[in-house]
């Protein structure tokens, strides 16, 4: 896993992401047009956006992480930076701009499924000399999320993860969706940086046009050294570069909200790769942390501390037993 450094950093992690507020509809959530007003069971204004929950998530663990993002100077915006700070997340290096307005994601959720509406708004707005390297050079890290929705920077990802190695940092890549479908924009470039590389089985099988688990894993194990491919209520599979893939099914849970059970679980995963943990154990640390987010309506609220999701994994290793 990740070697230790002999330089103190101020920070853990340093995300760049997307920023937006999500508005989580539940209940009968299926639209009727022609003008019919419907009525759901519940709805709630949360914190949004996959770096976001990722960042949340991580910090909740215990890792000190700072955010590089853009924001509108609007409610939307007011409301995201504030439940950051929050958070304990250092929001120093995120542009809020006057011009634009943050974007939303209007959440239509079912207890196994969802459909999601996204105004981008400020996301695809971040520009490359808008990044704070000096802010980066101060961490250990470097998380991407959202390289499909940053279109002014995304054709700079390449070279900003290249400066990045070079000032010793570790890297990792989650895509999340492409809204386009394209599947491309220099990712295999980009990936050519990358130390763990994130996506979900959809994301993982479009960029390998591949159609199975382990030829996914094969594929990207050439490419980068750690894969992890996550499978929702399957699990998630890992592999080291030149290694035997590995799996971990999904804990048994109550599924209330999947929102950001993703992002949860990716900074589960950070979190034991930061501490030298072995691949079997940052695995197993990670689907703990994404079944325990969907407990809960949002992609926070269900999220984790260190003690208590290793108390999740002996509960249920005891169950088992």
């Amino acid at each position: 896993m990740k070697s230790d450094t002999k330089i103190k950093k101020e920070y853990d992690i340093a995300v760049i992401g997307e920023i937006n507020a999500d508005l989580i509809l539940s209940g009968n959530v299926e639209p009727e047009f022609n003008q019919i007003e419907q009525v759901v069971d519940r709805a709630d204004l949360v914190i949004g956006s996959s770096a976001v929950i990722f960042s949340c998530g991580i910090a909740k663990l215990g890792l000190k992480t700072t955010f590089i993002g853009k924001v509108g100077d609007d409610v939307f915006g007011n409301f995201m930076l504030a439940s950051m700070k929050q958070r304990g997340i250092d929001i120093s290096s995120v542009r809020i701009d006057k011009n634009i307005n943050t974007g939303i994601s209007v959440i239509l959720n079912k207890t196994d499924d969802r459909a999601i509406l996204t105004y981008p708004g400020s996301i695809p707005e971040l520009v490359f000399s808008e990044i704070d390297l000096e802010k980066i050079s101060l961490s250990r890290h470097l998380h991407l999320s959202g390289f499909y929705l940053l279109d002014k920077l995304r054709g700079e990802i390449p070279y900003l993860f290249k400066i990045v190695k070079e000032m010793g940092l570790s890297i990792s890549l989650d895509t999340n969706y492409d809204p386009l479908e394209v599947w491309d924009g220099n990712i295999f470039e980009a990936l050519k940086y990358v130390d763990v590389f994130l996506p979900n089985e959809k994301e993982a099988f479009e960029l390998s046009k591949t159609e199975t688990i382990k030829s996914a894993l094969n594929f990207f194990s050439e490419r980068v050294p750690i894969i992890v491919i996550k499978q929702g209520e399957d699990g998630a599979s890992a592999q080291q570069k030149d290694d035997h893939p590995i799996f971990h099914a999904a804990f048994p849970v109550e599924v209330i909200d999947a929102v950001g059970a993703g992002d949860s679980f990716n900074g589960g995963f950070l979190y034991g790769y930061l501490n030298n943990w072995s691949l079997k154990k940052s695995l197993e640390f990670a689907v703990a942390c994404g079944s325990s987010s969907v407990r809960s309506v949002g992609g926070t609220d269900g999220q984790p501390t260190l003690d208590e999701a290793t108390s999740f994994i002996k509960k249920h290793c005891k169950e088992r037993m």
